[in-house]
């Protein structure tokens, strides 16, 4: 998703240390708390050097088609990761469906252990997230609708709708059986990363009101005793009405995660900074072409500061994203040179160069 990286880095820190103590006083209730820095460095190091890619099939449009029991599809999956693995690629950050699971929670949960039995087969560990604050405000069960060509995420949809958060009484006690559902079904699941519990919190003008959720979310989880670490990525490090929301994210993560879509001066700058925190590092969204993030110049830099690598995009597909956030080709005329993605449908690369970059740099060749 989008994000806004502007080197307004040195106050948010400050306000991170300022609100360390708070946060912690807060939040570290005895249903549990955040790893210590020793406990999540030592998981870390016990993994691979962990890269891979926001993943949604070709083709479903959105999470709720992934996930809907008419639309999974497990054949398309197989052999896009087969892909994957063979790239290297040894994790995924995968978007649930509050949407499928309040209509058919026991479908859901029966297809994502079929997606995670995929995953193994491939050698794939994916994190799962929850929430998310960008794109279409409402959203369906059901048919889904078809992309609007050449319209980047035409069919992407917030999670919660947009209209539902008006009414916390009725939403968060459905929204925490629905994460703790979730959970406490997979939570000693060694398929399973980690847990990622919102993305870009708000985004799409919702600002400081998704601090709520944001919170809820991480207790929630916490309740649930998982044996994944857990996280929530800073994406936008300008806005001041943000910074309580990053300073919460920061201190009460396992294991920092970030979005960062700028080229390698400016994502290694955001390297050093998050380093101050003295965990370890994982991007869950770079590589925007058009804004020189690129496989060839950000994922040798992650590799050597060691920071885990997921890109956005995966194979062009129903999502659009080989289109620009802000630009629309109406005519649905591919453009020269791709925003996201890695394949085209049929397997063959957008790029041969890239795909001989990540395999030389996760052993494949």
């Amino acid at each position: 998703m989008k994000n806004k990286w502007y080197f307004n880095i040195s106050f948010l820190f400050f306000l991170v240390w300022i609100c360390a103590d708070t946060c912690a006083q807060e939040y570290n209730k005895p249903a549990g708390t955040r790893w210590s820095e020793e406990k999540i460095q030592q998981w870390y190091d016990n993994q691979p050097w962990l890269v891979g890619c926001n993943y949604i099939p070709a083709t479903a449009i959105n999470q709720i088609e992934m996930w809907s029991k008419e639309t999974f599809d497990p054949k398309q999956i197989n052999k896009e990761l087969a892909w994957a693995h063979d790239l290297g690629f040894n994790t995924l950050r995968v978007f649930l469906s509050s949407v499928v699971w309040k209509h058919d929670a026991k479908g859901l949960k029966k297809r994502m252990n079929e997606f995670l039995d995929i995953c193994r087969k491939h050698d794939i560990r994916p994190m799962f997230v929850f929430f998310d604050d960008c794109w279409n405000p409402e959203s369906a069960y059901g048919k889904q609708p078809e992309p609007k060509p050449g319209v980047h995420n035409s069919g992407w949809a917030q999670d919660p709708s947009s209209s539902l958060r008006k009414d916390t009484l009725t939403l968060y006690p459905w929204l925490q059986e629905y994460v703790k559902d979730i959970v406490l079904t997979y939570a000693n699941d060694e398929r399973i990363l980690m847990w990622d519990l919102y993305n870009e919190p708000g985004n799409s003008k919702h600002e400081e009101t998704s601090l709520s959720l944001l919170t809820n979310a991480f207790r929630w989880v916490r309740q649930c005793r998982p044996s994944q670490p857990v996280t929530a990525g800073v994406w936008d490090y300008n806005s001041p009405r943000k910074n309580v929301m990053n300073a919460f994210m920061l201190t009460h993560s396992d294991i920092i995660s970030y979005h960062n879509y700028d080229d390698e001066s400016r994502h290694g700058d955001c390297i050093k900074f998050l380093k101050m925190l003295n965990r370890p590092l994982i991007c869950t969204e770079y590589m925007a072409r058009r804004n020189n993030s690129c496989f060839r110049n950000i994922l040798p830099l992650m590799k050597k500061e060691k920071t885990g690598a997921i890109n956005w995009g995966f194979v062009a597909g129903k999502t659009n994203t080989i289109y620009a956030w802000d630009e629309v080709i109406s005519t649905g005329e591919e453009p020269k040179l791709w925003f996201h993605d890695i394949y085209r449908p049929s397997g063959a690369p957008f790029d041969q160069e890239e795909i001989d970059c990540i395999k030389s740099l996760t052993g494949r060749k």
